[in-house]
């Protein structure tokens, strides 16, 4: 487990704007990406996580304007993710001030590029984001595709270890059977890939109180990153991080 666990939000973004959907449906403004960036720096985020919902050509311009804005305004860790699928799109992203960059579909359809990527620029620089949920397999849990809306053969497990071995920095595992329902995060899930994991574990899926975050770093998570919950206020980072330090882990 890392010193401290660390609490993310993550930013959907589609247009230059913040979004809310369900699977990346429905989506309706959620404010200024930039603005609630400077929000969440604010009030005691570790980390920002960009995710760019619609991963067009045409988007892809406006995506590294605003990561350039952004790190220009903020001095945490931004991660950039959606769309990537070559060694070009991490040297663009992280020439306009992205620190890492997730990788998911790509990934799975190309697992060389896990390599090239980490060959290029180092390990420390590359998270797999992972959207998994019960299924079919050895472990119990396949990984997803597209969001999760398309199912893999993959199990989740044995995939989290191949992608490490092929370099890897860093795991974001969302659960898709949690992800939305507020009903905490998949314990189970995030135990399992805890034994698997010799890099540090980001937890998704399912925050809906300050005591999930608890139990997801119980659970093994160096990183915990929630959505909705911040960005509706219905629980601060502060209060995430009180609640942490009173089960007994550091904060930053």
């Amino acid at each position: 487990m890392a010193l401290s666990v660390r609490v993310i939000p993550c930013l959907d973004v589609a247009d230059g704007r913040v979004v809310k959907g369900v699977n990346f449906e429905n989506l309706r403004d959620a404010g200024d990406p930039i603005e609630l960036s400077a929000y969440y720096y604010s009030t005691g985020a570790d980390e920002l996580t960009f995710l760019d919902v619609n991963a067009t050509h045409e988007n892809r311009s406006t995506m590294y304007d605003l990561v350039q804005h952004t790190a220009e305004q903020l001095f945490i860790p931004l991660t950039v993710g959606g769309g990537i699928r070559t060694v070009d799109d991490v040297a663009r992203l992280l020439q306009s001030g992205a620190d890492k960059v997730s990788i998911a579909s790509a990934a799975i359809a190309n697992p060389g590029l896990i390599t090239e990527i980490a060959d290029r620029f180092g390990s420390q620089v590359l998270v797999l984001s992972l959207d998994a949920k019960r299924g079919p397999s050895k472990s119990g849990f396949i990984a997803t595709t597209h969001g999760g809306r398309k199912d893999t053969e993959l199990d989740a497990i044995e995939w989290i270890r191949r992608a490490i071995d092929l370099g890897v920095g860093e795991l974001l595992l969302n659960s898709i059977d949690a992800d939305g329902t507020k009903q905490g995060f998949d314990v189970e899930m995030l135990q399992a890939a805890r034994v698997a994991s010799s890099v540090p574990l980001i937890a998704s899926g399912g925050a809906g109180s300050a005591a999930d975050f608890v139990d997801a770093a119980r659970a093994g998570a160096d990183a915990i990153l929630a959505a909705s919950i911040f960005h509706n206020r219905s629980v601060t980072i502060a209060e995430v991080k009180i609640e942490l330090q009173k089960a007994g882990f550091e904060t930053r």
